[in-house]
């Protein structure tokens, strides 16, 4: 009987670890498909890293730097919710009259943007310079509009970081 007992224990104990072995494996795979959105993404819209140069300042589409912009500001509340990340990508679609999946793909290459910058507020300073360089200031109605969007399905107002982002925004693309 112990014997019986025993063999049961050590099969509960492979059987666990191969469940194991197996979560990990989904995992590794899942975060192998996210570098190949992210790269996918930066090819579709033209994006190249260059060595040498942060990966904020290779930017030559307003549209990549106002998604990127965007993304950094979401982050900045504490926990964006479902609603305010789908809000970010329906605004991004009607602003700049984008197919739903680049909208998804511009969010997604912001966001990773964005982490390059160290986080969402070294990227708002860094972001609205190159989006000045890229547009001057025609982009920041669109911005504006983005953030009444999103704040819609949040609590309805702005945190104070992103009170702070929002005027570090208007310093970068030179709005007194």
């Amino acid at each position: 009987m112990p014997g019986i007992l025993g063999a049961q224990a050590v099969l509960a104990a492979a059987v666990f670890w191969i469940q194991r072995a197996r979560n990990a494996a989904q995992v590794g795979h899942d975060l192998v498909d996210v570098a190949k959105d992210i790269r996918l993404a930066a090819r579709r819209f033209g994006f190249q890293r260059r060595s040498n140069v942060h990966p904020a300042e290779t930017i030559e589409d307003p549209q990549i730097a106002l998604a990127a912009l965007e993304a950094s500001f979401l982050e900045l509340d504490d926990y964006p919710t479902a609603e305010q990340k789908e809000a970010l990508v329906r605004g991004l679609r009607q602003e700049l009259q984008i197919p739903h999946q680049d909208a998804e793909e511009l969010v997604l290459l912001g966001r990773w943007i964005m982490q390059e910058c160290g986080g969402p507020q070294q990227a708002t300073s860094r972001l609205s310079r190159r989006l000045y360089k890229l547009s001057a200031q025609s982009h920041f109605n669109v911005f504006v509009s983005l953030i009444q969007g999103i704040t819609k399905y949040g609590n309805g107002t702005l945190t104070q970081p992103q009170k702070t982002a929002l005027e570090e925004v208007q310093r970068g693309l030179k709005i007194s």
